[in-house]
């Protein structure tokens, strides 16, 4: 078996686990899109083009809520911002790549796949190591579209009076759930729900949400800066 090949195959086994929780937020995403109101095209559009769950949860909150578009694209630009750390890390890796080969990596560097082939990269020299992280993505991104197309079409056949646009905030919760695991997370998280909620009916443009995010952010590094003050 060719070595490149073994690589990559040993990419698809090493992030088939976690793709076990990616298939009902895929499904769930398919389903809330359409029950929004947009097109099966335009939802399997989302998932081709930004490719990343939790950036599409929060385009769906913030459409479902009324957000301007400035706002929506902001904060699933600030939601993927993540993604420029993982480059980061990769590129060292890839740096003997051509261009169009580090664009399509890049593409497939999403948080599962960047977690385990950054894990086999620390312990294995290998030459075309790269592949690893290529067939992880493949099947992350087999899984996300499969699982979107298939929650579009259970979308399309429930029925439109059932209402389902109260599980987008419910999705997302399900998203942070483990970060209720610190308290400085939850300090962060409170601080950011009381500016979003006191903001919603004064900020302008539907802002509150990327005031909001500020806000957590500059709760973040002051509790961080005083942890570390005092250890």
């Amino acid at each position: 078996m060719n070595s490149n090949f073994k690589i990559f195959l040993k990419g698809i086994i090493d992030v088939s686990p976690l793709m076990i929780p990616v298939v009902p937020f895929g499904l769930i995403f398919g389903i809330l899109a359409i029950d929004i109101g947009f097109s099966p095209l335009a939802t399997m559009g989302m998932s081709l083009i930004i490719f990343g769950g939790a950036s599409q949860i929060v385009l769906l909150q913030l459409f479902s809520g009324g957000a301007s578009s400035l706002v929506i694209i902001s904060s699933v630009g600030a939601v993927n911002s993540r993604h420029l750390l993982y480059g980061a890390v990769v590129s060292e890796h890839v740096s003997d790549l051509k261009l169009i080969w580090k664009i399509i990596i890049s593409y497939f560097l999403i948080d599962q796949a960047f977690a385990r082939s950054n894990e086999y990269f620390k312990k294995n020299n290998d030459k075309n190591k790269y592949f690893h992280l290529i067939g992880g993505g493949i099947t992350c991104w087999i899984i996300w579209q499969t699982t979107t197309f298939l929650g579009i079409i259970l979308g399309s056949a429930i029925p439109e009076k059932l209402g389902l646009s109260f599980a987008v905030p419910l999705t997302f919760l399900a998203l942070i759930v483990n970060d209720f695991r610190k308290i400085i997370n939850v300090i962060v998280i409170i601080i950011s729900g009381l500016i979003s909620t006191l903001g919603y009916n004064y900020i302008p443009y539907k802002a509150y949400v990327i005031v909001a995010a500020l806000g957590g952010l500059l709760t973040a590094i002051i509790l961080t800066k005083m942890i570390t003050k005092h250890e």
